[in-house]
Order: C-alpha cells, then structure tokens, then sequence
C-alpha cells in the first residue's frame, strides 16, 4: 500500500487549532502520516536576514515571521499526543542539528526527512547518523551526483525512502518529471522510492503511484487563499479526500500483470464471443 504524507508545513501559520483541523482532515482522509517542519531560526537564517523588513500577521520584520510560524516544545508534545489520538503517524523535517535533536527526542516522530534545500548538508546528514531513527530524503533542486553523495553519507541501512521532487510552489507540470521516479526505481531499487508533489492539482500523484511511488506527500492547506507561500502549491480538504481515494483505486488498477479471464466477463464472453 502506498503511504499518504499530508504535510502541515507552515500552512498551520502558527495556530495549533488550525494544526489540528488539519490533523482530523489528515486523518478522516486516510492518510498515514502528517509532517511538520522545525527550524531554530537563529541557525537557518542570518542576522541581517532575520532583522531584514517583512511585513506579515506578527509584525515587520523577517524574524517577526520566521517566529511566528514556529512551534515550541509545547505545542509539539500536544500534537504528538493529538495524533496518536487520531491514530494516525507524524514527522518532521528539521532545518538545523538543533531541531533535529529537537525532534528526535519524540518516539512517535517516526523518521526524520531531510527537505530538499539541506540534501547536500553533511552537518545534517551526519548528525543523523546519531539518530536512532529512519531517513526520508527530498530530491528537489538537486542531481543524481548530489544524492549519492547524501546515500553514501547515511549508508543505505539508514534510508526509509528517497523521494524524487520539484521544489518550485506551485510545480508546473511540465517541471514535474514524473519519469524519474522510474529511473529511481532502478537506481535505488534497494529502498522506497515516493514522490513529494507541490502542484495544486491531485492528478500528478496517482500518476506517481502508477509509476510505481511508495509514499506520496502534499502540502495540505484549509484554504488556498490563506497567508503563506505553501498555500498555492497545497491541496485543500475536500481534495485530500478525493486524493487518498484515487491512490487506492490507481493500486487496484495496476493489478499483478497476469493476463487472465475474469468470472464477470463469462457472461460477456458467452453473448458475444463468435
């Protein structure tokens, strides 16, 4: 069966009520997994980054922002509960060495998945190395030179699933590449091969899975129009639901390849064959 990521981003924008709803439409939908992302923002970004203007809900700078979308020890120890509530699984992606030890420390927090900017980060890869939990690697903006080099960090024990990805918000589709999931699938046959989507539209990933995807992840949004740069490469509620059961009915159709005669089509076969 393939596994159905919905990823909470930072499309929650910094409310745990919004968090949850998106949790109980995870959930309801069927998905396995929902995925959060954390960052010590005084590590990802510079100061003069951080102290740069930027107008948004919590005031005018970048740092303003950066802290408003982050979720502190609190927060998380209510949606680890929360999930395991909804009997559904949760990740996360951290940013830096401190957020990865941040989440490690949470024994439902069941990978860790390196996002696609930090693939060629080898403090991150190599931190992991200390984590006593699987690794999901993202593609995006990257090349097979640059995740050998991640694969040969980890070692191949380490990795739960590489996904291949198009890291624009939205992707276009002519920017999806969808063949090299494909070419993954022979190159790194020895694990899970999935596929990240960040276009709106739910067609690509049961595409994905006819090409063989293992886990599929989506940036999920309560409403596509609200603030944050995710929104518009995210799928809204009713559309996750449609999602989730157009990737079980694609695994239904692919079947097992043996050509046969199924009993529905005797009585067919009896009116008609000549």
């Amino acid at each position: 069966m393939t596994e159905v990521v919905a990823e909470l981003g930072i499309n929650h924008n910094g409310s745990i009520e919004t968090a949850k709803k998106m949790i109980d439409v995870a959930a309801a939908a069927g998905c396995d997994f929902v995925k959060l992302q954390k960052r010590d923002i005084s590590l990802v970004y510079t100061k003069a980054e951080l102290d740069s203007p930027r107008e948004s809900p919590w005031g005018k700078t970048f740092r303003e922002q950066k802290r408003g979308l982050e979720f502190d020890e609190d927060v998380y120890d209510e949606l680890d509960e929360y999930c395991n509530a909804k009997d559904i699984g949760w990740f996360a992606s951290p940013w830096d060495v401190n957020s990865l030890d941040f989440i490690a420390r949470y024994d439902s927090c069941e990978f860790i998945k390196i996002p696609s900017p930090l693939l060629t980060n080898e403090e991150l890869l190599n931190a992991c190395l200390e984590v006593d939990k699987p690794v999901i690697l993202s593609s995006g903006m990257s090349n097979l030179h640059m995740i050998d080099n991640a694969v040969s960090i980890l070692g191949r024990d380490k990795i739960y699933c590489i996904m291949h990805c198009t890291s624009t918000y939205p992707s276009k589709p002519e920017e999806l590449n969808l063949s090299c999931i494909t070419g993954f699938k022979e190159k790194y046959g020895w694990t899970k091969i999935g596929f990240s989507n960040h276009n709106p539209g739910i067609i690509f990933m049961p595409i994905a899975v006819a090409l063989g995807a293992e886990m599929v992840e989506f940036h999920l949004t309560l409403d596509r129009a609200s603030y944050g740069s995710d929104q518009a490469a995210s799928i809204e509620s009713e559309g996750v639901f449609r999602l989730v059961k157009h990737i079980h009915n694609t695994e239904k159709a692919i079947g097992d390849g043996v050509k046969r005669i199924y009993e529905s089509e005797l009585p067919i076969m009896k009116k008609l064959r000549r």
